[in-house]
């Protein structure tokens, strides 16, 4: 009956059960039960094709384990465990049947030599190192506004550090990747939008607000500060320039995502400590904090106005994507030319050193914690494809 309902809010509501009808909400993309009197939660659960966020902490769960990983684990885990029948639904001892099989079957192949192939692969992935917070004597944090709340309510950050975008075409492929990664799993920017900088130019501490869009003022890449109003009316009228020139309704750059803020009365933005806007999503960054060959060190952001788990998801991706880049340029040693940091970087030997990702907090006005990424459930995502050194 609610074919486009996407968001369900109960928490605190002595809810005593949750049906198996939850699965006929077809757009559901967040749900919170929590701090209800929930003994079970139905497997039904796993097949909400669209559920991202869900919070069903507080509950008094007759399944022990799947309590814990309510408390600890990502809502991905939650409904593969959810899928597989839990615990007492008849399929656990199967499913914990096949968890050994394969145990045994790994043994058998390491004892017969064939698990070389196994602990190849294992080295060929790619590395990942983890900086903590309590690790960290200078930690970047991101500061958020209730304003955001209405606008655009979700962001994380993080800084990655040790990336090579000097040889050949390797800030241009960094570029593209980052286009595709829009068009793709940011679908057209419309559920998460992307931001990169250089960290050597991001003066923090950074707060994350709203703006009216005739006092929102940023400098876009490529081109001179303007306000927010005054920006969105130029690319739609470059956009109607496009439409006339090419004589189609296809148009391309920013002035694809003009109406993703229609109807907003205030605007979405990140500032540095200096107070000027660096990021606008989801149209533009700033031309502040642009990239170039040199950069080495990245703050990256995300942003959405649907989840949260979205944007960890998005970034997640990033982070591999942009690890991959990094092995191959290396590999490849672009255009290294005579530069010796440039080659340094590219022998053989540094294959194989991690990128440094360094947690960022996001906190609320009062300095209570909001978001830390990566935290110990981040990246599972990619880790077949990503060892993270924690």
């Amino acid at each position: 009956p609610f074919p486009l309902l996407s968001r369900l809010d109960a928490a605190d509501n002595e809810v005593e059960e949750l049906g198996a009808d939850i699965a006929a909400l077809p757009a559901l993309k967040s749900l919170d039960v929590a701090n209800n009197q929930l003994r079970e939660l139905p497997a039904a659960l796993a097949d909400c094709p669209r559920l991202k966020e869900a919070n069903f902490r507080g509950n008094q769960l007759r399944d022990k384990r799947l309590e814990k990983m309510v408390n600890g684990c990502q809502t991905k885990a939650i409904l593969e465990y959810l899928r597989a029948g839990g615990r007492g639904k008849g399929k656990a001892e199967s499913a914990r049947e096949e968890v050994r099989k394969k145990k045994r079957e790994k043994q058998q192949k390491k004892d017969s030599g064939d698990g070389e192939q196994d602990e190849v692969e294992e080295a060929s992935k790619l590395l990942v190192k983890v900086l903590h917070v309590s690790e960290n004597p200078a930690p970047l944090v991101v500061k958020v506004s209730p304003g955001v709340k209405d606008v655009r309510a979700f962001i994380v950050c993080c800084v990655l550090k040790g990336v090579n975008l000097k040889p050949g075409n390797a800030l241009k492929r960094f570029l593209s990747m980052q286009t595709k990664l829009h068009e793709d799993i940011c679908e057209k920017r419309t559920v998460a939008t992307i931001a990169t900088h250089d960290l050597q130019l991001v003066k923090a501490p950074l707060t994350y607000d709203v703006q009216p869009p005739d006092e929102l003022k940023i400098m876009p890449l490529g081109r001179k500060e303007i306000k927010a109003k005054d920006l969105l009316r130029q690319l739609q009228l470059e956009a109607e320039e496009q439409r006339k020139q090419k004589k189609r309704q296809n148009i391309s750059g920013l002035h694809k995502y003009l109406q993703l803020l229609d109807g907003k009365d205030n605007y979405p933005c990140l500032m540095d400590a200096e107070g000027a806007v660096i990021s606008f999503p989801p149209i533009t960054n700033s031309e502040k904090t642009k990239i170039r060959k040199e950069t080495r060190d990245l703050f990256l952001e995300v942003t959405s106005d649907t989840s949260l788990q979205i944007c960890k998801d998005v970034m997640d991706t990033l982070i591999l994507k942009i690890a991959e880049l990094n092995r191959s340029t290396l590999e490849n040693k672009e255009g290294s030319g005579s530069d010796m940091e440039s080659d340094a970087l590219c022998g053989p030997g540094n294959l194989n050193l991690p990128l440094v990702v360094e947690q960022v907090r996001v906190v609320d006005t009062d300095g209570n914690l909001k978001v830390l990424y990566p935290s110990k459930t981040d990246l599972a995502t990619v880790s077949s494809l990503l060892t993270v050194i924690r």
